[in-house]
């Protein structure tokens, strides 16, 4: 009897154990599905937001980019605004030294020349008033002789240098100041200037 009880003992304890050794199993086998679960999940999670910053990055670098072709073109339009701007005022100021009285006089001159001809009326020539006054008393004779025309000079507030010279009593003139001279000479360089400034840009 006592063997009995004894072997009924032992078979609920083996019963016991494999019950809680299966319990053990499943228990350990859910812990790692779930655990398996919360590491795809996570994984998953990880790449979505590495992969949204890489985007963010790229988007920021694209937008930098942009930002900084931008700025390169605008800093090489105030660049050549400003050096066109320079060379503008170098051209007149150089215009403007050069056409002395006695240059003014050779192209007025040379002007009636190759304007007058058939051309009557008198031909009225506009000069600043520091140049009226130097042709007035030093060539306005020598003027008429050699054009063996009527000239008449009048000031201008308007012309800092140069002169603008009219045939028909005033009603249309040509422009020989210094200033339309500079801006006659500018569109030739200009072009040039900025072929040299496009070309340093991409160097």
């Amino acid at each position: 009897m006592a063997e009995e009880i004894r072997d009924l003992i032992e078979k609920i304890n083996a019963e016991g154990v494999r019950a809680a050794e299966e319990k053990a199993r499943a228990i350990e086998a859910a812990a790692q599905q779930r655990a398996g679960e919360i590491l795809t999940k996570a994984t998953a999670e990880a790449e979505a937001m590495i992969a949204a910053a890489q985007e963010r990055i790229r988007r920021d670098e694209e937008k930098e980019r942009v930002l900084l072709s931008q700025a390169g073109r605008d800093l090489l339009l105030s660049l050549r605004e400003e050096i066109n701007a320079m060379l503008g005022r170098i051209v007149v100021s150089e215009v403007r030294d050069v056409l002395t009285p006695e240059v003014l006089a050779r192209l007025i001159t040379e002007s009636v020349r190759n304007y007058s001809a058939g051309k009557g009326g008198d031909i009225t020539v506009s000069v600043n008033a520091g140049d009226l006054e130097v042709l007035e008393n030093h060539f306005l004779t020598r003027l008429r002789e050699e054009t063996k025309k009527t000239i008449v000079l009048r000031p201008s507030e308007e012309i800092s240098g140069g002169f603008s010279i009219s045939f028909d009593d005033g009603k249309s003139c040509h422009d020989f100041t210094d200033k339309a001279l500079a801006a006659y000479i500018g569109t030739h360089l200009k072009p040039r200037l900025n072929r040299i400034l496009e070309g340093a840009m991409k160097e």
